[in-house]
């Protein structure tokens, strides 16, 4: 059942938002970065170790069993969270870094060839870029830019004109980690499809705050990392289409990823142990369901209509500040990124940290798009549902003191 949208009721189950910083309340604007976590996936967590700690497929007393099945279900949340056709196609990892490695090492590093291109947008986080050039340097593939425009969405009519029978891999986010662009993921996997590649998405900044359905959109790969839905670090999800899944080579050995090892030869367990290697975070798979079904017993329309009237109420309020640029301004967004003409952004937000206020300055992990930018890093406010009114005017204020002392 959909609970009402009342931000008092979802503040008091968010313990974090209760302390200080600096000796002020806490005003938290770096959800992009890392969410806050519930009351529900804190005593998951808790609730294991206490209780239930014990390894998954493995041994055959009755702890070990129950958590198996724990285990599976919540590979089962995630399926249905995807709309994935099996559970099979889903595989935990550490985050989408290592998911976006895991393909790298696995799919892309069998089937690419001196010659074949693989299509990476300018806006990407370094974990969609980094793995991608490491594995043309071993198999002699070429990275190739898509390019961004002017107002930070990506050249649609370049990246078609880039597409040809070479492109093997094409490589973007679902929403951009910097400005929050929203980019056409459905034109693009259907055009990267045309010409026989395959599409990789990482919905990090994506899964929070929209409905992903991977076989509408009919995504080759789709990742995501835990942290940034409520849910804890180092756990994170690799989805992918199970008959590419079967097809690769395993990326790492041991436990549970075989069916029986010998010096003579190993055979490897099926999908997904098979890139499952070792003990894995039972407790934070467990913590991800949580966080998937706490968030969908919320009113998510009302939620995310509650992010955007904050950030249209930010923008607003921080107009008419001197110098003060957007960058790449988005409808819609969950997150926004300014500069201040003449001011550092890391001297910003430590007068802003000074008074309570949390959130990123820097490059956000994407080099390539400061350089497209001019510029060596921004400001970057990310609200999510817990953030509220007061959050917003204590930034506006406290924002507008620090640029009135640099």
């Amino acid at each position: 059942m959909t609970a009402q949208f009342t931000i008092d009721h979802i503040r008091q189950q968010f313990p974090a938002l209760s302390q200080e910083s600096n000796g002020q309340p806490l005003v938290y604007l770096d959800s992009a970065a890392t969410t806050q976590k519930p009351r529900a996936v804190i005593d998951t967590i808790s609730q294991y170790y206490q209780g239930q700690n014990a390894n998954v497929h493995r041994g055959s007393h009755s702890l070990t069993a129950a958590a198996t099945v724990q285990f599976e279900r919540a590979r089962e949340t995630v399926q249905h969270f995807l709309h994935a056709a099996s559970s099979k196609e889903i595989i935990w990892t550490r985050g989408a870094t290592e998911a976006l490695n895991l393909i790298a090492n696995t799919y892309a590093r069998h089937t690419l060839q001196a010659g074949d291109e693989i299509l990476v947008s300018e806006m990407e986080h370094h974990a969609n870029i980094v793995p991608w050039q490491m594995v043309a340097e071993q198999t002699g593939a070429r990275v190739v830019k898509i390019p961004m425009k002017a107002d930070c969405t990506l050249d649609l009519e370049a990246y078609y004109q880039l597409l040809s029978p070479n492109t093997k891999i094409v490589a973007v986010a679902h929403v951009s980690n910097v400005t929050g662009t929203r980019h056409p993921i459905e034109a693009m996997i259907h055009a990267a499809h045309d010409v026989g590649a395959i599409a990789v998405i990482d919905g990090a900044q994506a899964v929070a705050h929209e409905t992903v359905d991977v076989q509408a959109l009919d995504a080759d790969f789709y990742v995501f990392s835990g942290h940034k839905i409520y849910a804890p670090a180092g756990i994170g999800v690799l989805y992918g289409k199970q008959a590419l899944l079967e097809a690769m080579p395993p990326w790492h050995g041991g436990g549970k990823m075989v069916e029986k090892v010998s010096f003579a030869g190993t055979t490897y367990a099926g999908l997904p142990g098979k890139f499952e290697a070792g003990t894995p975070n039972v407790a934070g798979s467990l913590a991800l369901a949580a966080a998937i079904e706490w968030l969908q017993g919320l009113d998510r329309d009302a939620s995310e209509a509650h992010i955007h009237r904050l950030r249209e109420m930010a923008l607003a309020g921080i107009a008419d500040i001197d110098d003060l640029r957007i960058i790449g301004l988005q409808p819609h967004a969950s997150l926004f990124s300014f500069v201040v003409d003449g001011v550092h952004h890391q001297d910003i937000a430590t007068l802003l940290d000074q008074q309570g206020i949390a959130l990123r300055a820097g490059h956000h992990c994407a080099h390539p798009m400061m350089d497209a930018l001019h510029v060596n890093g921004t400001l970057r406010v990310s609200l999510a549902l817990y953030n509220t009114e007061q959050d917003v005017e204590r930034f506006i204020a406290a924002l507008q003191k620090a640029c009135s002392l640099l």
